[in-house]
């Protein structure tokens, strides 16, 4: 849309007495081919677009949306959702941006996914299936796929904002499955960055292929742990995905305004040991989870969160910076056009500390390496979480041990955050997808490996 017309939508808002008026207009193209038996399941590439309207009365949002970009039609959404507030203004002036505008496109080093032909992508995931089908004939099924998803967005508001931002992520995703004797494991993958076709350039897909072909073979061996209370050494990288389920959704204000956060009243105070540091940062460069500006239009910034086990801050957008009092920290997120923003993490991370692996594999007795996580549940209000561990290894006098499978790792995170005992040297960062009120959204998830005290394990 043009300046005029923006400038014409947010006087309506600001005539029916809304104090806060924000027009967000999005445009995003994605491509994604997926091949799963040797055979292409699927292939598209689509284009959406819509704007989202949000008018704002004290702390209370009302939002629209729609893909109908008529201006008759988004004036009389506005006053549709104003009409539930019964209230119009009598002033006449018309409202008026600044020359101001804040634009943001694609760095140098960008290959447009929009300019690549589909088969280029397609050669990647054959490779992928044949190499991880090469590993053993125990190999019964193999998934593979490629996305990537170019957006375009301009964030406009009563405030005088006005932000364009362009943004390009590319993830690939790998599920092989083994079987044998009727037993079933699954080994799975799944990078991403933001960036283009570049990022396929640069993935080996054959290592990683045959490294999940490789482990899927290997686990499907295994055995089972003895489910109790025990030590537990947590693999790093995708490992943070307990930390940003359990201990990162509750440290976001749209928990904490609610009340429905264990952390709620516990800024500046000891919530785990000193070795945990831990942070938010949307500005690391080419992360799956990171933004030039958030969905608010706000400069994306790293948050300290926990400093030597002191909480130091929340997660805030607008609305809940408005509510609790927070200093807002660029993490108004959302899906689409179709949703209001909320506060979210970006890429949320424990960082590294001082302790070796051999250190913390000699410090137990009896417990599980979890080396890597899979996928799991979390209760947002309460922090209960119940993670499936994919590749485990039981831990016996100081040393690595047999393999385990069908492990969980179940608890509350504002109890395991004080259990953290040691914090290895070697943190790694992995792509993930978030879901949430305000939808789905790209986020990275980390930590190096570490040591929780008592967990209890779930041995099947």
């Amino acid at each position: 849309m043009n300046q005029s017309n923006i400038e014409t939508l947010i006087d309506a808002g600001k005539k029916r007495k809304a104090d806060f008026v924000e027009i967000y207009e999005e445009e995003s193209r994605n491509s994604s081919i997926s091949l799963r038996d040797q055979k292409i399941e699927q292939s598209l590439a689509a284009t959406d677009y819509g704007i989202g309207i949000r008018l704002v009365y004290g702390t209370d949002v009302l939002y629209a949306y729609t893909s109908n970009d008529d201006q008759q039609h988004l004036l009389s959404l506005i006053h549709l959702l104003a009409d539930s507030r019964g209230e119009v203004s009598n002033n006449s002036g018309a409202f008026a941006l600044p020359g101001d505008v804040s634009k943001y496109s694609f760095s140098k080093n960008i290959h447009d996914p929009r300019k690549v032909p589909p088969f280029r992508r397609l050669e990647l995931l054959q490779t992928a299936d044949a190499v991880a089908r090469k590993v053993s004939s125990k190999i019964i099924q193999v998934g593979v796929s490629a996305s990537d998803i170019v957006t375009n967005v301009l964030i406009a508001n009563s405030e005088g904002l006005w932000v364009e931002d362009l943004r390009v992520r590319s993830r690939f995703f790998l599920s092989v499955t083994a079987e044998n004797n009727g037993e079933r494991f699954v080994a799975s993958e799944s990078p991403g960055a933001l960036k283009g076709f570049e990022f396929f350039e640069g993935l080996d897909v054959q290592d990683i292929a045959r490294k999940a072909g490789e482990r899927a073979l290997f686990m499907l061996d295994a055995g089972y742990i003895e489910g109790k209370k025990m030590p537990v050494v947590m693999g790093n990288g995708f490992g943070g995905v307990i930390f940003h389920e359990a201990c990162g959704h509750p440290l976001e204000t749209e928990a904490i305004r609610k009340k429905s956060s264990p952390f709620v009243g516990k800024l500046g105070e000891s919530i785990a040991q000193s070795c945990l540091t831990a942070y938010d940062d949307g500005t690391i460069e080419e992360q799956y989870g990171s933004l030039k500006v958030d969905d608010e239009g706000m400069p994306t910034q790293k948050t300290l969160l926990i400093e030597k086990g002191i909480l130091k801050a929340y997660l805030a957008d607008r609305i809940g910076s408005m509510e609790t009092g927070s200093p807002r920290t660029a993490s108004g997120r959302r899906e689409s056009y179709q949703y209001a923003p909320v506060s979210r993490m970006r890429n949320t991370y424990i960082e590294a500390g001082n302790d070796s692996l051999d250190e913390m594999f000699a410090s137990v007795d009896f417990g599980l390496y979890a080396k890597r996580m899979g996928g799991g549940s979390v209760n947002p209000a309460t922090g209960e979480f119940n993670f499936a561990v994919e590749e485990g290894y039981v831990i016996r006098n100081g040393k690595i041990s047999e393999p385990v499978r069908g492990a969980t790792l179940i608890g509350k995170g504002h109890e395991i955050l004080p259990k953290i005992s040691m914090v290895g040297k070697d943190l790694e960062l992995a792509a993930g997808t978030c879901g949430a009120s305000s939808g789905s959204i790209p986020v990275t998830v980390g930590q190096p490996s570490l040591k929780v005290d008592e967990i209890l394990v779930g041995g099947r």
